[in-house]
């Protein structure tokens, strides 16, 4: 009986440490951005993910094929697609909105 609670524990911290490498820890300070059409969002690059949380909610996107450079990225899901480390700086997105359609340029702050 000891070894199942035992195997119990450590199959819950594996767990618990897993999950952890994907949840911001307070104060972490993640890259905001500001869009045209009063959309604003920040963004978590996780693995192949950009999980956007903002002003429409949150999405989880997935990695795509495409950029220019090696520091443009572009994600997507059937809602939306965001392409990032756009402009001079790399500082700059674009968020597409196939279905309404709507296309918002965006800024770092």
């Amino acid at each position: 009986m000891k070894i199942k609670f035992a195997w119990l524990g450590v199959v819950a911290s594996a767990a618990a440490l897993i999950t952890g490498c994907a949840v911001t820890t307070p104060g972490q300070d993640l890259p905001r951005y500001r869009c045209e059409h009063g959309i604003a969002f920040s963004v978590r690059f996780v693995d192949d993910t950009a999980i956007l949380d903002g002003s429409r909610g949150s999405d989880v996107l997935y990695r795509d094929a495409g950029g220019l450079t090696a520091q443009q990225q572009n994600f997507s899901n059937p809602r939306m697609r965001a392409e990032f480390g756009l402009g001079a700086s790399g500082r700059e997105a674009i968020l597409r909105y196939p279905l309404l359609p709507l296309v918002a340029r965006c800024a770092r702050e």
